[in-house]
């Protein structure tokens, strides 16, 4: 035996020594995924969702555009509005209810349209619509979804509407807005803002592999287009809307919108609402925070056709301030998904039932009623 085969023979005995053995419970790792109903916020869900996804997965739906700057500010922006507080207010009870384009919902909470669900749970948009049906809340199915909305719409109850992300044949468009109307969407919306094509946070992960697909698309559209632009978008104008109102028999909103100018173009083209959002900052960085610009919005709108709210929302109390700002429901974009790649559709009934119940203490606290209560007097705003 030479010395090699000596330590080798010497490293597998004291491998399998009973002192080694027990030793193993000092050095291990007792850290454990908590139980849903162990769950008080909405944040816990992220931090459950990032332990049990592939990296490439999560980040697919965490990351912003280029720096992520616009991502931030959308969180940000609801430090700089503050809540007013009404002592001895007498509401025991709230009213929650709305009426949307004729639909009753139980809460001003939409769940946001988002592609790609069964990156982080294999029944994807299926089972996120079996859970916003298990807390009475709407969805709104990706264009981008990982199965048709005729299967997403067999999987539960619930009422669901459309998105759709614009394209230049416009038969393409007809088709598929006829198909899922027929199904049972109950509402179109119509994407406008998607320019980015390019995550910096996909650079990172783009050797780790896995399920994500980011790293993917990403490296080619950067060998195909060295300005970062897909050529599918960009090509936008107003005219879309006339084009494919002909075959939208239900409410059609545009998503996208942030300043008063394009608020008033969405009516003059028909527009049944206007949808507040910069894409949860996957757009363009730098664009402003939506919390920001929705009052000059509301006033451009004028109260001629709702306005829809989405960009940050992590708690019942945002829900009010951004009902206080003037919008008529608010949508979540991460925050079901969080539920989702945690727990399912059981973790997105729970992260719903959060916000929920969230919202009635907030609405309590401030002395509103009913959602209609909910105005300018309940929010002092703080905007850099």
């Amino acid at each position: 035996m030479n010395r090699r085969e000596s330590l080798r023979a010497l490293s597998a005995f004291l491998a399998g020594s009973p002192l080694i053995e027990a030793q193993r419970d000092a050095v291990r790792d007792h850290t454990r995924v908590p139980g849903i109903n162990e769950l008080k916020t909405t944040f816990e869900f992220e931090a459950v969702e990032y332990a049990k996804q592939p990296r490439t997965a999560y980040d697919y739906q965490a990351y912003g555009v280029d720096g992520e700057f616009t991502m931030r500010r959308n969180r940000e922006a609801y430090d700089w509005v503050q809540l007013v507080p009404r002592r001895m207010a007498a509401v025991d009870a709230v009213k929650t209810e709305i009426s949307l384009f004729g639909q009753k919902m139980p809460f001003p909470i939409i769940v946001s349209p988002t592609g790609s669900q069964g990156l982080v749970h294999p029944d994807g948009d299926q089972a996120m619509h079996r859970g916003a049906t298990a807390a009475n809340a709407t969805m709104a199915v990706s264009n981008n979804s990982s199965f048709p909305f005729e299967k997403v719409a067999a999987a539960a109850a619930g009422p669901l509407w459309v998105q759709l992300y614009p394209k230049q044949q416009l038969d393409l468009n007809q088709s598929y807005l006829e198909n899922a109307q027929a199904a049972g969407a109950k509402a179109v919306i119509v994407t406008i803002d998607q320019q980015a094509s390019v995550y910096e946070r996909s650079l990172h992960d783009r050797n780790l592999g896995g399920r994500g697909g980011g790293g993917r698309a990403l490296n080619s559209a950067v060998s195909s287009n060295p300005y970062r632009l897909s050529g599918a978008r960009l090509w936008y104008e107003w005219k879309f809307f006339d084009e494919i109102r002909p075959f939208v028999k239900v409410p059609m909103l545009a998503k996208g919108i942030l300043t008063a100018e394009d608020a008033r173009l969405c009516l003059e083209h028909g527009c049944d609402g206007v949808y507040v959002s910069n894409h949860g900052g996957r757009s363009l960085d730098y664009d402003p925070s939506t919390l920001e610009v929705l009052p000059e919005i509301v006033q451009a709108v004028g109260g001629r056709v709702p306005v829809i709210f989405d960009g940050g929302l992590r708690r019942g109390a945002d829900v009010v301030k951004a009902l206080a700002l003037g919008a008529s429901a608010v949508c979540l974009g991460r925050v079901p998904l969080w539920g989702l790649g945690s727990y399912g559709d059981a973790g997105v009934k729970r992260v719903l039932e959060i916000m929920q119940a969230e919202f009635v203490e907030a609405m309590k606290y401030t002395g509103c009623a009913t959602v209609a209560a909910i105005d300018k007097r309940v929010v002092e705003t703080n905007f850099p």
